[in-house]
C-alpha cells in the first residue's frame, strides 16, 4: 500500500537523478527547492525515457505492459542471476545454527510489475484507483521472477512475501500472485500483508496507535521470520526502504523509475 508521499514529481526527479540514498529515513534531492525550472527534469519527457526503458505498448486489452526484450527486463534478469547464486550457494552451505534458508520478496514492482497502473494513472497514486486495480487481480508477474521462486523452493528455500498492501487486499493478491505464475503458499503464514487495525504483536510500533514507519514494519517482520526459525539469505524489494533495517543476509534491489516510497 503506497501513501499520498508518492506524487509524479518525485518520481520523475529520482528517475532522472537516481537520487534515492540506501537506508532508513533516505533523503533525495527533491528536497532542495530549485533555483531555476532548468533544474527541474520535464516529466512527460521523463515518462517518455520510462516507457522506452519498460518497451511499454498495449496489448490487445488495452492493458499496457512491458516488453521481456527491454532493458528493463534485462537489468531484472542480472540481478536475478546474482540471487540465483546466492541462493544456490546457502542451500549447498546451510549454517549450524538449525536455522531454515528462507527468501522475502515484496510485492509491487518486485514480484508484481505495476506498469499497467502507473501508466494509465500518469504515475501518480490515488488510493482509489490502485485499490480498484488491487482487486482486479490482473498484474503480470516481474519478468523471471516466479522461475526464481520455483527454484528456490525446489532448493528447500522457503518463500516469504512481505508487501506494504493493506490486510484488506490480502485475498485479492494471493490470487494475482498464483494467477501470476508463483506457485508456493501464499497463505496467512508466508504472505504478510500490513494490518494496522489488528497489528500483531511482533510490531512493538502497531499498539497502542500504528506509528510503523514502513522500515519499521518490513524490518520487523523479516525479525519475527528470523525468530520462527529462518535464516533470510536473500531479500528483494524496488524500494529501499524495503530493504534497510538489517535482518537478511544479501539485499536485492529491484530497478523502479516510476515512484519513490520514503
Amino acid at each position: 500500500m503506497r501513501t499520498l508521499t508518492k506524487t509524479a514529481a518525485t518520481a520523475a526527479a529520482l528517475a532522472v537523478t537516481g537520487a534515492a540514498l540506501y537506508g532508513a529515513g533516505a533523503a533525495s534531492a527533491g528536497d532542495s527547492t530549485p533555483k531555476s525550472d532548468k533544474e527541474i527534469p520535464n516529466i512527460t519527457k521523463v515518462e517518455e525515457k520510462i516507457d522506452a526503458y519498460y518497451g511499454g505498448a498495449a496489448d490487445s486489452t488495452g492493458a499496457y505492459q512491458a516488453s521481456p526484450t527491454s532493458n528493463y527486463a534485462k537489468q531484472v534478469a542480472a540481478i536475478e542471476a546474482r540471487a540465483k547464486r546466492q541462493i544456490t550457494r546457502a542451500a549447498a552451505h546451510p549454517g549450524h545454527d538449525g536455522r531454515k534458508p528462507a527468501i522475502v520478496l515484496d510485492v509491487d514492482d518486485t514480484t508484481l510489475l505495476t506498469y499497467d497502473y502507473e501508466k494509465k494513472n500518469g504515475f501518480a497514486y490515488n488510493a482509489t484507483a490502485f485499490n480498484a486495480y488491487v482487486q482486479s487481480a490482473r498484474s503480470i508477474a516481474v519478468f523471471g521472477m516466479p522461475e526464481l521462486v520455483d527454484y528456490a523452493a525446489k532448493k528447500g528455500v522457503t518463500v516469504f512475501f512481505l508487501t506494504g498492501r493493506d490486510a484488506s487486499q490480502r485475498e485479492a493478491s494471493a490470487a494475482n500472485l498464483t494467477r501470476a505464475g508463483y506457485a508456493v503458499p501464499v497463505d496467512t503464514a508466508h504472505f504478510f500483508l500490513k494490518d494496522k487495525t489488528n497489528p500483531p504483536a511482533y510490531l512493538s510500533c502497531g499498539k497502542p496507535k500504528w506509528t510503523c514507519s514502513t522500515v519499521d514494519y518490513k524490518s520487523g517482520t523479516r525479525k519475527h521470520i528470523e525468530d520462527m526459525g529462518y535464516n533470510i539469505v536473500a531479500n528483494m524489494g524496488d524500494q529501499y526502504t524495503d530493504l534497510a533495517g538489517g535482518h537478511a543476509d544479501k539485499t536485492y534491489k529491484i530497478p523502479n523509475p516510476m515512484y519513490f516510497l520514503p
